[in-house]
């Protein structure tokens, strides 16, 4: 049996490059039949880097059967996972965030779990010296992945081990990371294409908290102003996604990637109670201005408070 290897539903950069990234290292290294899949069209960075360096889109799947072989990346969250999670036979979870809990197995299985930015940094300790045999295009998988979840090191998530291995691999292509990052933010930052609700689920995951059920969207940009100039539709949007979604609210968090700031939206009373009480803010319209906030991991999770 194939195994798939996927990561969360609306893939980033690394839940599209890391399937990648652990899909060859299964068939190429351990001799294991494997196959990287994704949960959802893949943001516009992923899609620069599928296109940079030449790798093919992952097919994309809805669900899983009932006794597939399956490891998951970059999450551990049912909610981020196909509705069928539970009866697939889950071989191994390779992630950066907290346990969530609610995943059941079959049989015991490998976890490895770390408190770094990037889960493509994580695969290349566990790959270790088999690194040697990666061709180019999985190492430019792998950087890429890093520089994104650590928004080039700008992001509180990042460790020493993310930076020194980022480097490495820079230096192995080649690649001169402060353009690259550069070339790939202005991917990520160039979303004329996609609608409001698009937006509001492009980068997204669900979340309760006192009792209520947030979908927390995080934008990141270099160009914050293409997006707050649709303030007003994406505001106006957001109750018809919550409905779809089974969510209360959408939070809509608009990073500044060379500013480290984030902008909230602010459509409604529930939305300023939270920004005030999680982030002691003072809210006098429709936005508010949350200095040095760069993570949902670990800025806006653990303070979201109602």
């Amino acid at each position: 049996m194939t195994t798939l290897v996927f990561g969360h539903k609306s893939p980033d950069t690394d839940s599209t490059g890391s399937p990648i990234i652990w899909a060859w290292y299964l068939n190429q290294i351990k001799g294991v039949d494997a196959k990287p899949v994704l949960l959802g069209e893949p943001n516009t960075e992923a899609l620069f880097m599928l296109e940079h360096w030449k790798l093919d889109k992952p097919e994309i799947i809805a669900d899983v059967d009932a006794g597939q072989d399956v490891v998951i990346v970059d999450t551990n969250n049912p909610a981020e996972l196909p509705p069928s999670i539970n009866s697939a036979n889950i071989t191994g979870i390779i992630d950066h965030h907290k346990l969530a809990g609610g995943l059941e197995t079959a049989a015991p299985l490998e976890i490895r779990i770390e408190p770094l930015a990037c889960t493509a940094t994580i695969m290349w300790k566990m790959i270790g010296s088999d690194i040697a045999q990666m061709p180019t295009e999985i190492k430019g998988a792998m950087l890429t992945c890093i520089l994104s979840d650590t928004l080039e090191f700008r992001s509180p998530t990042t460790t020493q081990e993310d930076k020194a291995i980022a480097w490495s691999l820079a230096e192995d292509l080649g690649v001169d990371m402060t353009d690259f990052a550069s070339q790939m933010f202005a991917a990520k930052s160039d979303v004329s294409a996609f609608s409001e609700a698009e937006l509001l689920r492009m980068d997204s995951k669900e979340y309760e908290v006192g009792g209520k059920q947030f979908r927390v969207s995080v934008l990141e940009t270099t160009s914050p102003a293409s997006i707050l100039d649709r303030k007003d539709a994406l505001m106006a949007a957001m109750p018809g996604v919550a409905e779809e979604d089974g969510a209360d609210q959408v939070l809509l968090f608009v990073v500044d990637i060379l500013n480290e700031e984030a902008t909230m939206l602010i459509p409604n009373d529930l939305t300023r109670s939270v920004a005030e009480k999680s982030f002691d803010a003072t809210v006098s319209g429709d936005t508010v201005v949350l200095p040095g906030v760069m993570s949902r991991k670990k800025q806006i999770i653990p303070n979201l408070k109602v």
